[in-house]
């Protein structure tokens, strides 16, 4: 009874949440409603049991991406009629995919119920007193292991470019030279003013 309730709850605020993420005006606001919605997320998959999925949620997604979603949002200064502009505009296009989304998600429900034997054939045998993160674990490191090697390589790759990229070489750009600030004498920093009383300071 109260797995039930607990999952109703989640459910009707991650709907509500997301729903949210597109109705509000303010982009500060949606990111919010973002973040909510993947929080009650996390707790559905703690619910099934995908105890891994609801802490990649909740580090990687709440406390990355929607985060850094944030922050971009209140750097910028985006401009309300132009976004309404674009959604208007591409309207179509976003009602066809979304359709085109919910008659795959129906398909997939439609084979799960008339097939479950089938699609439980093709799925590995995970032993029930394993924990999830264990064995998650066993097969990352065991049988997915040159998989997630190159994972890893490509994200060190994208992570090696983007810090070249941020601290190559600028045209008009004054570096900082921290030896010469080290260097610097306090006598050479601050200079003894004596202003005429009805006089400006000269600079």
């Amino acid at each position: 009874m109260i797995q039930a309730f607990a999952f109703y709850l989640f459910a009707f605020v991650v709907v509500v949440s997301a729903t949210m993420t597109i109705a509000s005006r303010n982009p500060v606001h949606s990111v919010m409603w973002l973040i909510l919605a993947f929080f009650n997320a996390a707790g559905l998959m703690v619910l099934v049991g995908a105890e891994f999925i609801a802490m990649l949620l909740v580090i990687v997604y709440v406390g990355a991406v929607a985060v850094l979603f944030l922050f971009v949002v209140m750097m910028l200064d985006i401009d309300v009629a132009t976004v309404r502009g674009g959604v208007a505009r591409y309207f179509g296009i976003g009602l066809a995919i979304a359709v085109a989304l919910a008659a795959e998600v129906f398909i997939a429900v439609g084979a799960w119920s008339t097939g479950p034997i089938q699609l439980a054939r093709r799925a590995a045998p995970i032993d029930a007193a394993v924990p999830n993160i264990q064995a998650i674990g066993n097969l990352l490191y065991t049988r997915y292991l040159f998989v997630f090697e190159g994972a890893g390589l490509v994200l060190l790759v994208a992570m090696i470019g983007a810090i070249v990229l941020t601290h190559r070489q600028r045209g008009g750009v004054k570096a900082q030279n921290i030896s010469r600030q080290v260097a610097r004498r306090p006598q050479d920093a601050t200079r003894n003013m004596k202003p005429v009383v009805g006089q400006g300071m000269d600079l």
